[in-house]
């Protein structure tokens, strides 16, 4: 893949041989002596940003000044400087990578309609996307869960992924990895990142940092190999691809200093849960958090990718390791090419990248520490990943939440008569146990340590509840290798943890049905069950219906619990069962010691497994290569498909934008508290029958059992707008007392859908508001929590503060996002949903981070101005706003270059 470099004015190219070959790269020690001065200390991850201001370095998008920048972070710790950047390489997820090829088909079809050349529309970076959220658990705990969940998966998928094959071979740069491979983090760990990435430039071979962006928030798990890369929403990377670069200020870095040993029975899961939990306190939202400190020396590759994963919990926009021996170790463990092995040891020496036993520890903006030896068994939950919970309180927690956040103060002990079966069930009960991949399945520890404990329990008599669904969701085929050769899987499947298929299962809410006996016994008595998952996300709603309590947790305590049954219970002081003699057994009983795992994991996880599942990973299975697809340019939409529908984005675009306008006499859509998460805001999960979505379908003559979920169907916007802000947990306190997306619409104050108001609103030609409180937009990078907002007629929001990858998004795709001043809040307001909103200064004077004024007039006619903090902060995104979106932008300027 050729790469474009720039004037390199502090010349700054030099040339690095390794073995038989020669590579130039862009040299930080040059650019030190070039006038730069001692960069030794700046951290890592600055350094990475630094080597691609040098090799992109033209005068114009990256000056010599921006470089200078980079040096005097080093003094002042922080800097307001705004900067080109340009990753290596983008990587999608299907859920989001259909939406993004969607665009990008409709925008080969309005670059026709704007007379400019279709082939324009291409991926000038390289993309890779995995098929890795549609799987399902429809089975489970059976020997043939996996290849009905996959036949169902194709079944339900075929136009989608009909829609990719033709991606595949349309667009230039564009790979796809095929269903039942693994998740695209553990996959980009496993066989895609290189660490040190390489191209041509003319004739030479370029080397250069692994670096990318992707199209879901967990990108960053790849931050554990040294490759720096977080998400961004579709919008963002689908700009990335057409070769825009991604505006940013140079971040505030955190260190996070890490020392001592982990202390027996603890996993990488407790580690970071217990960082997790640390680094929201310590508040890092639009920071790097970067690892160091001897303790590094303690985790494996596996144990990092575990901790960089989280970084979408804990706030940052990454959680950066520098590259060390243990990197080196891993890139030929997972039998990488031995020539890009020598390459990334000599490059990361050569830049100042390799973090060795005498290396000095790196300036930070601020920092934080860590005694890995204090690590305890955790869980986090029962609503928020950075909820954590020792295990010793676990129950006492649960019991306490029973009361004070789910309000049952009474009758908590109350059991119910499950119908045809031979037990009860009652609060607390955990109905999902789920090992489900991401954050955990990329390591062996956890998961071998699973295997050994499931072990154990069966020697000691125990099996799994009966009211537990159970479930193992392999994040890779490697994984399956180790399970199965160590012969652990065979004793996980007796405790009902059969593989049900390689994909993002139940942490996405794609954790199936419950049984119909057990949804009505907690559907009709109002049951507060559990979920326990190895995941990373547990909010509201997310997981399942119908599990209000979801808690993350390790592997090995994923099947404690199934063994449990209950959150009441105390699993680590109480009998998890008994044995054959009626002896009590507890949860140390069956814990595998830390040296039968790691001795386990030495002699089961080889090269060769890596080897030989990645040899031919874009072939697919017999499914997907009977696919057929045609060899047009631009894709022939089906207006009768359900799943795949050309967006209205490019409607009636010209090639010269419009003139902003202010807002005038827009009506409240709803008034939402704080931490409203994209899973808030973006359709996720499953299709209700009653609900906008679902009756759209049924008008298209959709069987409720083929609804699929709305991450199947991104690609049909008649969908996804009629599922935005539609979670069955958002409240909207316009309607004080419910939950679910509803509002009232006004001036009558008729209660009903958030969709159905906003088509009555877009009638009238009414623009619409967002109000709502702190970290607006937490959670993954959905892109659809901005497309959809926009498509049901949002022009602003206000909120008290917004998650950075959600802010981006809501500008990406035209939306206006202004932050409160001073401490001002909604409740400052007094707002019932009844007012009007004029916001003025846009049209004239637009400038990145501008005050703007909102006059606010009530129903009985009085107004009030305030002032709010205009939150496009950039001057590149201003550029994006005025074309109505960065797609937008990108077209027009791809269109009058032709």
């Amino acid at each position: 893949m050729p790469i474009v470099v720039g004037h390199d004015t502090l010349k700054t190219r030099r040339t690095l041989k390794v073995g038989n070959k020669s590579y130039a790269y862009y040299s930080i020690k040059a650019a030190e002596k070039a006038g730069l001065g001692d960069l030794t200390r700046l951290p890592y991850s600055m350094k990475v940003l630094l080597e691609n201001l040098l090799r992109y370095e033209d005068g114009r998008s990256v000056t010599v000044d921006d470089l200078k920048a980079v040096a005097q972070w080093l003094k002042d710790k922080r800097s307001d400087r705004e900067i080109a950047y340009r990753p290596a390489r983008v990587l999608m997820q299907d859920f989001t990578g259909v939406p993004a090829v969607v665009d990008l088909a409709a925008m080969r079809d309005a670059m026709t309609k704007l007379g400019g050349d279709t082939k324009k529309i291409n991926p000038l970076s390289p993309v890779d996307l995995v098929i890795d959220h549609s799987v399902m658990v429809d089975y489970s705990a059976t020997k043939g869960a996996f290849q009905k969940n996959v036949d169902l998966e194709y079944e339900r998928n075929g136009e989608r992924y009909a829609f990719l094959r033709w991606g595949q071979t349309a667009f230039d740069n564009f790979r796809v990895v095929p269903p039942g491979t693994g998740i695209c983090h553990q996959v980009n760990v496993e066989y895609l990142a290189q660490t040190v990435w390489t191209g041509i430039d003319g004739k030479t071979e370029v080397a250069y940092p692994d670096t990318l962006v992707g199209t879901d928030s967990h990108t960053t798990m790849v931050n554990g190999l040294a490759v720096l890369g977080w998400g961004v929403g579709g919008i963002e990377a689908e700009a990335a691809m057409l070769g825009q670069p991604i505006s940013m200020l140079l971040p505030e870095v955190v260190g996070f200093r890490l020392s001592g040993k982990p202390k027996e029975g603890t996993t990488a899961t407790d580690l970071v849960l217990t960082v997790t939990q640390m680094l929201r306190k310590k508040g890092v939202v639009n920071k790097f958090v970067e690892f160091y400190g001897p303790g590094l020396d303690e985790l494996s590759i596996a144990d990092r990718c575990t901790v960089a994963n989280m970084a979408p919990e804990y706030g940052a926009t990454c959680g950066f390791f520098p590259v060390d021996g243990e990197t080196i170790a891993y890139l030929k463990a997972s039998g990488r090419d031995p020539e890009r092995v020598k390459l990334v040891e000599a490059y990361a020496k050569a830049q100042g990248f390799w973090r060795g036993p005498k290396a000095v520890d790196p300036v930070f903006t601020d920092t934080l520490e860590l005694d890995l030896s204090t690590v305890e068994p955790s869980l986090a939950g029962p609503t928020r990943p950075e909820g954590r919970v020792p295990l010793s309180r676990a129950a006492v927690e649960f019991k306490d939440a029973m009361s004070n956040f789910y309000g049952k103060k009474t009758a908590v002990d109350f059991r119910a008569k499950v119908e045809n079966a031979n037990f009860d069930l009652g609060h607390g009960d955990v109905v999902i146990a789920a090992i489900t991949s991401c954050t955990n399945t990329s390591n062996p520890s956890v998961l071998l340590g699973a295997g050994l404990l499931a072990r154990n329990a069966l020697k000691k008599g125990l099996t799994t509840k009966p009211w537990v669904k159970t479930s193992l969701a392999p994040g890779s085929q490697v994984v399956t290798d180790y399970l199965a050769q160590s012969g652990v899987q065979k004793d996980l499947d007796a405790l009902g943890f059969q593989i049900v298929g390689y994909g993002c299962t139940t942490c996405i809410g794609n954790s199936g049905p419950l049984p119909d006996n057990i949804s009505k016994a907690v559907t009709d008595n109002d049951f507060v069950v559990g979920a326990v998952l190895s995941g990373n996300r547990n909010f509201e709603g997310r997981v399942h219906p119908l599990t209000k309590a979801n808690y993350l947790a390790s592997p090995m305590l994923v099947v404690a619990y199934a063994l449990a049954g209950n959150l009441n219970m105390d699993v680590a002081n109480e009998p998890l069962g008994h044995d054959k003699k009626g002896k009590p057994v507890y949860l140390k009983d069956i814990w595998p010691s830390n040296k039968e795992i790691a001795a386990t994991v030495r002699k089961y996880v080889t090269p060769a497994m890596f080897k030989k599942r990645y040899a031919d990973v874009f072939k697919g299975d017999v499914n997907w290569r009977k696919i057929k697809v045609d060899g047009s340019q631009t894709y022939g939409w089906d207006i009768a498909s359900t799943y795949v529908q050309h967006p209205p984005y490019f409607e009636g675009m010209s090639t010269t934008p419009a003139p902003i306008t202010d807002v005038k006499g827009a009506r409240l859509l709803a008034i939402l508290g704080d931490k409203i998460t994209t899973d808030h805001i973006s359709p996720a999960g499953s299709i209700k029958k009653d609900g906008p979505a679902g009756k759209y379908l049924m008008d298209h003559k959709v069987n409720y059992a083929d609804f699929n979920s709305y991450g199947a169907r991104r690609g049909n916007h008649e969908i996804m707008m009629r599922g935005t802000f539609a979670n069955i947990r958002i409240k909207n306190e316009m309607v004080p007392g419910t939950e679910g997306g509803i509002t009232k619409h006004m001036p009558h104050g008729e209660v009903m859908s958030i969709y159905d108001a906003a088509m009555k609103y877009k009638a009238a030609s009414t623009p619409l508001v967002i109000v709502a409180g702190k970290e607006y937009g937490n959670g993954s990078s959905r892109d659809w929590a901005a497309k959809g907002t926009i498509l049901l007629g949002v022009k602003a929001v206000i909120a008290e503060s917004y998650e950075r990858i959600h802010r981006s998004n809501l500008v990406g795709m035209g939306v206006l996002p202004l932050q409160f001043l001073n401490g001002m809040t909604r409740f400052d307001l007094k707002l019932d949903g009844s007012e009007k909103f004029d916001i003025s200064g846009i049209a004239v004077g637009l400038k990145p981070r501008m005050k703007t004024p909102v006059t606010i007039t009530r129903a009985d006619g009085s107004t009030q101005t305030i002032e709010v903090l205009c939150r496009i902060d950039t001057l590149d995104e201003i550029d994006y706003y005025k074309n109505g979106g960065i797609l937008h932008y990108v077209l027009r300027n791809l269109a009058k270059a032709a």
